[in-house]
């Protein structure tokens, strides 16, 4: 190492299977080009999992690993010590259950070590204990379930949050931009410059940008009217709203929201204000283990038969099969 350098950042990557791969390597790559950049190892990982054996990724290929969960446990105190901790996560990880892993976060986190997660990270960090009060991203696809399980944590469709010493993304590229974050505290803007020229991305982008496509672009929407009536339906989903309501907020006639939909959705107001309703229970009965009548409430039904048909009626399978069948999947 060049005189008068130092380690910015010792970082434990915490590989759980199915761990989303494209998150784990924007996570890592900024760090590599930041050292070529700077001329020295400024930052320095490696790769955990609970056994010390490869991880196998959601897209199939296994990763080998550096370190066990024990061989983490000895090195907390000594000079191997991380500054930080990372875990990386993907899909099915809200039935990841591992004691032994939320123990060992929580003592990291109490010795000083940073925190964080990629893509569904927050899941295990919620477990663990560490998101109560506290500001985390997670994967717009996962936040109507992990906001269900977890109600203390203050969960947003961000790109990223970092709250304290506690970091989370939303996964994908979402980590990129977590990490020139990190990068850009760490020296300056000129050396986050030269690192998204080699990454070929121009800019960092804000932590409050859009995960998700704008409705226009993802719907195929052009009419503002159409979208603004389509942002009021997604904020009120476990309290619909009634047409007339709509209809008063945005300035118009139940005659002309009706014309309208019907020209650029091909179907009524209350035909697509009930699809997204059964979208986010689709999510719900997926991702979490709320009894189906706490699914109905939380998607504004008034009864869990009136759900259930609805449900049928657009996916023909019922609640239960949904349910069922994603468990038959995660057995297999």
């Amino acid at each position: 190492m060049a005189a008068g350098t130092t380690v910015k950042r010792s970082i434990v990557f915490f590989l759980v299977p199915d761990f989303t791969m494209v998150a784990f390597a924007t996570a890592l790559e900024p760090m590599r080009a930041a050292n070529r950049m700077a001329g020295y190892d400024a930052y320095r990982w490696r790769l955990a999992s609970a056994d010390g054996r490869p991880v196998r990724a959601s897209n199939g290929v296994e990763v080998a690993v550096d370190t066990s969960l024990d061989d983490e446990r000895r090195k907390m105190s000594g000079q191997d010590r991380p500054s930080m901790v990372v875990v990386c996560s993907g899909i099915n990880i809200e039935r990841y259950v591992n004691k032994t892993v939320f123990a060992w976060l929580r003592e990291e986190h109490n010795r000083g070590v940073a925190i964080g997660g990629l893509c569904t990270g927050a899941y295990v960090l919620a477990a663990a204990g560490l998101l109560a009060n506290r500001r985390c991203a997670i994967h717009w696809e996962n936040l109507p379930g992990f906001a269900e399980a977890y109600p203390r944590a203050n969960a947003f469709a961000d790109l990223f949050e970092i709250d304290s010493n506690i970091y989370t993304c939303a996964g994908g590229t979402a980590a990129l931009d977590m990490m020139l974050k990190l990068i850009g505290e760490d020296f300056d803007e000129a050396l986050v410059n030269r690192v998204c020229e080699q990454m070929l991305t121009d800019r960092v982008r804000s932590p409050s940008d859009r995960q998700r496509l704008p409705l226009r672009a993802r719907l195929g929407v052009q009419n503002s009217k159409v979208l603004t009536i389509i942002e009021l339906m997604e904020a009120h989903l476990a309290e619909p709203l009634s047409l007339v309501e709509i209809a008063e907020a945005v300035g118009l006639s139940r005659r002309q929201i009706e014309r309208l939909f019907r020209q650029e959705m091909g179907r009524s107001p209350a035909r697509y204000y009930l699809e997204i309703r059964l979208d986010r229970a689709r999510h719900l009965l997926i991702q979490s283990s709320m009894p189906v009548v706490e699914v109905a409430v939380a998607c504004g039904f008034v009864s869990a038969s009136h759900f259930s048909k609805c449900y049928r009626e657009l996916y023909a399978r019922s609640p239960q099969q949904e349910r069922a069948d994603r468990k038959q999947l995660m057995a297999a």
